[in-house]
């Protein structure tokens, strides 16, 4: 359910029930190749410079360039001049917006339930970003939430392999089971209620749940100008939240759609998703290592950098994008937060 990264609840309602029951088994079932996502995918092996760009979540397909000891790696590149080697990490660059105090403690607070319920009074008097972010601490603990036990044995396991890339899939999912700690199955995070949530925010006034819902395939409406309209909204407003909500709409989803004559050059593509989210977190969004973000992606997905201190924007450049496509992403980016192109 979660917009721009991979969800903590499955997809799928009618699995809700059996989530927590087979959290362990499908985890530990394909750990042998999940965690290997932590260091392998991320300096991927580009053999042709037209390969079309991949999405974060492909990276984890890409082909490995990165387990080569120092001298033979060496060896091999001057071999294949197209073999991916470590970017140099770029240096942070301060938000265009600093974040609303409720976002920032979302972000920040080590204890999510208790979050949570400071927020529930505001949502139930009907305060849009109150509703929102509720369902954003829902979806981050879901999966904890469902089966506690499971979940800190599965991180346990993961770190008695002591295969490449456990470490940082373990510190994510471990970061998860402290922040959402006293959330419990009784709880009843599932996707059906987060689902309901979301529109109740988006009724209200959210225009980031109002975006999440069209990334979900769920739009509160059905029409083309509706989601014409909806996109022209989010870009126009530079809100951070909602920025990265929509990137997932204005991926491959989108493709063979209109998204208005302006944002038709950000839409439609790998590279146009990206550029939605990396133009997110020059809004203010937290893409910081350790930020919800980056956390997510690696505790649900196995997507995780091998440098703990690399945030979103380093590690897609690093590992999503050929470097010839790098420029055409960063204009796209330019475009969608209104900064002039550094030289």
């Amino acid at each position: 359910m979660s917009d721009a990264c991979p969800s903590a609840y499955p997809q799928d309602p009618r699995l809700s029930q059996r989530a927590g029951a087979r959290m362990s088994l499908r985890l530990l079932a394909g750990a042998a190749t999940v965690v290997l996502l932590g260091g392998a995918l991320v300096y991927a092996h580009r053999r042709q410079a037209e390969t079309v760009p991949a999405s974060i979540a492909d990276v984890a397909q890409a082909p490995v360039a990165a387990d080569l000891p120092r001298a033979d790696a060496r060896a091999d590149r001057a071999l294949d001049p197209n073999i991916r080697t470590p970017a140099p990490r770029r240096p942070a660059r301060a938000p265009l917006q600093p974040p609303s105090p409720l976002r920032q403690q979302f972000e920040q607070t080590p204890d999510l339930y208790s979050f949570a319920q400071s927020l529930r009074l505001r949502a139930d008097a009907g305060e849009p970003e109150a509703i929102w972010l509720l369902t954003r601490v829902y979806d981050y603990c879901a999966g904890y939430a469902n089966a506690p036990v499971d979940y800190r044995n599965d991180t346990r396991a993961l770190d008695a392999m002591k295969l490449r890339g456990a470490t940082s899939m373990s510190a994510a999912r471990n970061r998860i089971s402290e922040r959402c700690a006293r959330f419990a199955p009784e709880d009843g995070l599932s996707y059906s209620m987060i689902l309901v949530k979301r529109v109740e925010a988006a009724q209200a006034g959210s225009l980031p749940a109002e975006a999440s819902l069209l990334s979900a395939g769920k739009p509160l409406e059905k029409t083309e100008d509706y989601r014409r309209n909806l996109v022209d909204r989010v870009a126009r407003s530079k809100d951070p939240e909602a920025f990265s909500a929509l990137s997932g709409g204005m991926g491959i989803a989108a493709n063979g759609r209109s998204a208005g004559f302006a944002y038709q050059r950000v839409s439609g593509t790998q590279f146009a998703e990206l550029a939605w989210q990396l133009a997110a977190c020059r809004l203010g969004q937290d893409c910081s290592a350790q930020g919800s973000l980056m956390t997510s992606y690696c505790a649900n997905g196995g997507i995780c950098s091998q440098d703990p201190q690399q945030d979103f924007a380093s590690f897609v450049y690093d590992a999503a994008i050929p470097r010839q496509g790098a420029e055409v992403v960063e204009e796209m980016v330019y475009s969608l937060t209104g900064e002039e192109r550094m030289k």
